[in-house]
């Protein structure tokens, strides 16, 4: 019986064959609708040709295009329904897709479509309920049946959920349970809601009150069962489908609940308690769930228990769901429709959508029971087949199509792929095919060596190669060819075999001090052709965002350790194909004293022994000695070759500190004598004694020398140098050298000599510079060294012969000009070509008549094969000469013909001098020199002026202009005893040049006997002007004081008069708008003291004099600067009379006096 071809999946391949349709989407068996949205049946098919589709509700033939309300979409069998503004009830039913093309009919599930339903509560009036405490109470929901049923759940009349403990819980059914009543159970608002999925409305239950007394409590009592009722109740539930146990018991005080399964245990993965224990859940039923479930209501008084038998139903559900099918002619096959249930399924089969039994006959086709036999197909016999099985819980149904193709082979795998596997690893080489019949399959490797079924080789039936054990002798080019009777098609593929990704260095263990550095070590070894990523990891997760974790190419360094740094630290190392990773703890300790532990070197290892000595081998053994308080880390072996380099001895392997034995490569011609030095965290111990001596026996060199060059120093010759072998490499006596040579890329025999102690061969009469082929190959009294691989030297080089050509200058401005010229052949170079380089020189200024004497020659290199440069750093208004040389390692060609070029004007350079002379009162002149580099012809000079204050601040900006031929100048109407700043610069036509800036005062105006003003001196700080401040600080306060002893003595003053007639010393008359004092005046004193009031007119500008007083006199105001000598005013000028007005001075106390100071 052959085997069902699989469909192929590549749309390509699909796309050329005919095939029965396929229902690829179709709705639920059970579709509820809301009434306010479309109704939308799905159902979608492929096939080749595209299936046509129709419907039937009911049974009947359902005519979509008569009913304007329902649309069918385009290219598929999809239905949209619009029932907005109909009954939604009329379009309830029972629907079924049919999808049809010329090779076959599918048919979808039978689809159910209901109106979803959220009904009213029936009207109801709730009796209030009284009970006494501690009894049991169940308040019933009762919700009306929705489509679907709804979700229900109690709250109270301001919406807040009631609050559910192992005391009050709400049932599956809804109902509200209390397993004893207490009086904050007591309210009147029990309100029952249920929420409509479908519709998203809510619908709530009439309020139920309930009153809790406590006049006549209920007592303590044994556990009983409010639900399930009795002793024992059954429970049955579908296989796949969720199974839900409740047990509430009533009780005081409160029982606990426990579940038990009697005849075996709970399915701990599946099983979860919920509500307070009350209720068992276990999803996802299977057989072995049926049982006695027992639960068990438990307090102090007692217990009590339920038995639940659960039984398990099953729909039919799948063993062997029917595939599709496709034959070649005259080939057999089977469609298999394997299901189980409970009861078991009755399985019906039809064909195109008609029952097999009224379907034409067929003689290829025999129905056994879930078995329809396919025998000696022929085409045109293709179908679509559906399995029915049904039981009293539900139904499966599958389409299958039988398809009778005759196609010749075809290869689905990409051709020339490229598999990559890593050495001692599984390789798998696809060769999808797809052909009817079934094309065989057979493999080649390198399209010559037949690979058949068998170690190392599996072929698998779907034409995969699978190599069991990877290794690089597998590597190459892989031939899959497919062959039925129709025909042949081949395909290569390409295996790589790579070396595995490993750590050779992992990281170790680590002990660290805090605050000190963690280094570990990860060292990888990959295959050349793969790069690995290193990735680093602290406990499995992330290294923390800190720069004190620094990652390297192979360690991982962590600065200023912490506690917080320890853990384990891991290295992976990633390759595109593999891994490898390796792990190390680090552990952080306190810098603390410990008891003193002497540490010491090792001693040395002692009775050193050669054994299974060979030409080219031997094993040293050696015993350990005295570790000294620190373990040995390693031993090093060292040794002497008395042959060659007698008294040196030489570091040649190191092995782990647990290891006693070395197994030593060793190389021919050497007398050896080995030693050994043990190491500890101390450090090395002193070497052991030497073992006894070993002679290897010559042989022919190993290797060649290194470092083979060709290189020539003169014109004709070739120097072929070599770094020489040691006397421990030469692997024998009679050390020499074969050096060989020829012309590359000429056809000759090579040219060779055998020369000894020497490092270096001439070859003379060469031509110049060509390329020669050379190699250096080691020879000794016992046969030659490996054929060595040859090295490309050149001859030697000579002066070049030709110049560059075609010079041609671009002036880009006026410091800038860009120079091209036409490179030189390469065989005139007669070398390796440096580059070339550009001699220029600056011949004289376009303003001079002749060239300046002794200008330097300036040179700019330019390597490589170039054909421009540029040239900065030019001087404008210049006339200049160049030529090019050609360079290479020999030295500079002969010079190309000389090119002259000039640059444009540029701006001036700074006048070479400012001069300012004759300062007078009012003016100042001003002495110029013209610019050291004119840059082109000068057409005049600016000058820009401004005084400056004592401040610096600067005044307004004066600009004058000069013509070119001017040098002086005379500045009028000037101020006097003022610093002035110029600015001064030249000018071409291309701009103004750099400034140049100079000051200068105007001399003193003697008549008014301003001095010049200084910018320099602050007279606030200087010694003579504070000690005068301070003397007439100390006069005002004398003064101030006198006055006030005056007052204490009840002097001449007008308030005298005002005090006797109050008979109060302590009352004086106070202003009412500002609270000073009333009228003082002395009537021989009109000269009263102020306190510090700054007048409007008061201020002194710091242009006038600092350091002279003004008149103490009428009229005179006076104030200083901030150097604390004297604030505030003295005025002659008298007061007003009293007659004239209230104010006076202020009253003359100490206090207002101090105030004068602050």
């Amino acid at each position: 019986m052959t085997s069902a071809l699989e469909v192929p999946l590549d749309p390509k391949v699909l796309e050329g064959l005919p095939q029965p349709p396929t229902i690829t989407l179709q709705s639920p068996k059970d579709y509820i609708f809301d009434p306010r949205e479309n109704i939308v049946i799905h159902c979608e098919a492929k096939g080749k040709p595209h299936p046509s589709f129709s419907w039937t509700r009911n049974g009947t033939h359902f005519d979509v295009e008569k009913d304007s309300k329902v649309l069918m979409k385009p290219g598929s069998g999809t239905l949209v329904i619009d029932i907005s503004g109909e009954k939604a009830e009329a379009y309830e039913g029972t629907y079924q897709c049919t999808a049809h093309n010329e090779h076959g009919t599918a048919v979808s599930n039978n689809i159910v479509i209901r109106q979803s339903r959220s009904p009213l509560w029936s009207k109801e009036r709730n009796e209030a309920i009284v009970v006494q405490m501690g009894v049991s109470l169940v308040l019933p929901c009762r919700p009306p049946a929705g489509l679907p049923p709804p979700v229900i759940f109690w709250m109270d009349n301001i919406f807040q959920r009631l609050p559910l403990n192992d005391r009050v819980s709400q049932a599956l059914n809804g109902d509200l349970y209390f397993s004893n009543v207490l009086p904050e159970d007591t309210r009147s608002d029990y309100i029952c809601y249920a929420r409509f999925p479908h519709t998203q409305t809510i619908q709530q239950k009439q309020p139920i009150s309930v009153t809790v007394l406590d006049s006549n409590p209920a007592g303590e009592r044994r556990p009983g069962f409010m639900a399930p009722l009795g002793s024992s109740s059954t429970k049955m539930v579908l296989r796949g489908e969720t199974l839900e146990l409740e047990c509430i018991a009533e009780g005081l005080p409160t029982p606990e609940i426990s579940w038990l399964k009697e005849s075996g245990e709970m399915p701990s993965g599946r099983m979860s308690l919920h509500n307070f224990q009350k209720t068992l859940k276990i999803v996802e039923v299977t057989e072995a769930d049926a049982g006695d479930y027992r639960c068990t209501a438990k307090n102090s008084l007692g217990s009590a228990y339920h038995i639940i038998k659960v039984t398990v139903k099953a729909a039919p559900f799948w063993i062997s769901a029917p595939r599709n099918l496709i034959l070649a002619p005259n080939e057999t096959g089977v469609l298999i429709c394997r299901v189980s249930g409970e009861p078991k399924p009755i399985i019906s089969w039809s064909v195109n959508g008609v029952p097999i039994e009224n379907a034409p006959q067929d003689p290829s086709r025999a129905v056994e029971q879930d078995t329809v036999i396919f025998s000696s197909v022929q085409t045109g016999s293709s179908g679509v087949y559906q399995c029915n099985a049904s039981n009293e819980f539900g139904y499966l149904m599958a389409n299958a199509f039988v398809s009778i193709l005759a196609e010749p082979p075809r290869v689905l795998t990409p051709s020339n792929n490229v598999y990559q596997v890593i050495s001692n690893r599984p390789a798998l080489l696809d060769c999808a095919s797809f052909g009817s019949p079934i094309p065989v399959i057979t493999w080649f490797k390198d399209s010559q060596t037949s690979i058949q079924d068998g170690d190392p080789y599996v072929i698998h039936n779907n034409g995969t190669l699978e190599i069991n054990v990877a290794q690089p002798l597998n590597s190459g080019k892989y031939t899959c060819i497919a062959t039925n009777n129709l025909g042949i098609k081949e395909n290569h593929v390409y295996l790589e075999v790579k070396e595995p990704t490993r750590i050779l260095k992992q990281p170790e263990y680590k002990v660290v001090q805090r605050n000190r550095n963690a280094v570990f070590e990860c060292k990888v070894k990959h295959d050349p052709s793969l790069v690995p990523t290193t990735t680093w990891l602290k406990d499995n997760g992330e290294l923390p965002d800190d720069e004190r974790f620094v990652v390297d190419t192979d360690s991982l360094t962590i600065k200023d350790v912490t506690s917080e740094d320890e853990g384990t630290y891991t290295c992976i190392m990633n390759t595109t194909l593999d891994q490898d990773s390796a792990s190390a703890m680090l552990t952080v300790v306190e810098a603390t004293p410990t008891p003193a532990i002497v540490y010491e070197e090792p001693e040395p290892p002692a009775d050193l022994e050669l054994t299974d000595q060979r030409e080219r081998s031997v094993q040293l053994t050696w015993i350990p000695g005295d570790e000294h308080n620190s373990p040995t880390q390693k031993f090093l072996i060292q040794y002497e070759d008395l042959l060659h380099q007698p008294g040196v001895w030489i570091n040649l392997t190191e092995v782990e500190g647990a290891s006693t034995t070395a197994h030593l490569s060793l190389s021919p011609f050497v007398y050896y004598s080995f030693r050994v030095l043990a190491l500890n965290h101390v450090g090395y111990s002193r070497p052991s004694q030497p073992s006894r001596q070993y002679r290897t026996t010559p042989a022919a060199p190993d290797e060649n020398p290194s470092d083979v060059q060709g290189v020539g120093t003169e014109h004709s010759n070739l120097i072929i140098t070599w770094m020489p072998l040691t006397g421990f490499q030469s692997n024998g006596p009679g050390l020499q050298y074969k050096v060989q040579w020829r012309q590359k890329d000429v056809d000759q025999d090579w040219s060779s000599e055998t020369v000894s102690n020497v490092t270096q061969f001439v070859v003379s009469g060469t031509p110049t510079f060509v390329p020669y082929e050379v190699k250096v190959q080691a020879v000794n009294d016992y046969g030659s060294g490996p054929e060595p691989e040859a090295v490309v030297g050149y001859s030697g080089e000579d002066f070049p012969l030709s110049a560059p050509e075609s010079v041609q200058v671009m002036v880009h401005n006026s410091t800038l000009a860009e120079v091209h010229w036409e490179p030189v052949a390469s065989s005139t170079v007669r070398g390796k070509l440096q580059g070339y380089k550009v001699y220029y020189r600056r011949e004289r200024g376009l303003h001079e008549a002749e060239a300046e004497a002794e200008q330097q020659e300036q040179v700019l290199t330019f390597s490589g094969n170039r054909s421009e440069g540029r040239l900065p750093g030019l001087q404008p208004y210049s006339l200049y000469n160049l030529f090019i040389k050609v360079l290479n390692s020999k030295g500079e060609g002969p010079p190309s013909n000389g090119k002259s070029f000039e640059t444009p004007e540029g701006v001036p350079g700074p006048p070479s001098f400012l001069n300012i002379i004759n300062p007078n009162m009012d003016s100042l002149t001003l002495e110029w020199g013209p610019p050291l580099n004119n840059n082109g012809r000068l057409t005049s000079y600016t000058l820009k002026y401004q005084p400056v204050n004592n401040t610096n601040e600067l005044g307004p900006v004066e600009v004058k202009t000069f013509p070119a031929n001017e040098t002086s100048f005379t500045l009028a109407n000037l101020k006097s005893s003022t610093l002035y700043k110029f600015y001064f610069n030249a000018q071409t036509i291309k701009g103004s040049g750099p400034t140049i800036t100079e000051e200068a005062f105007t001399i003193m105006d003697t008549k008014t006997g301003k001095a010049v003003a200084s910018r320099q001196v602050d007279i606030a700080t200087q010694g003579w002007f504070i000690g005068l401040m301070c003397a007439i600080a100390l006069l005002i306060l004398v003064l101030l004081i006198v006055c006030f002893i005056k007052r204490n003595k009840g002097g001449k003053y007008p308030v005298k008069e005002k005090e006797d007639a109050h008979q109060d010393p302590e009352i004086q008359p106070m202003k009412e708008d500002d609270g000073t004092f009333g009228e003082y005046s002395d009537t021989e004193d009109h000269k009263p003291l102020k306190g510090s009031r700054t007048p409007s007119n008061g201020t002194v500008r710091r242009d006038e004099s600092d350091d002279s007083l003004v008149d103490y006199g009428e009229g005179g105001d006076g104030q200083f600067n901030e150097d604390g000598s004297f604030i505030g005013q003295y005025s002659g000028k008298k007061e007003k009379d009293t007659h004239e007005g209230n104010e006076s001075s202020e009253a003359p106390s100490p206090v207002n006096a101090m105030n004068s100071f602050v």
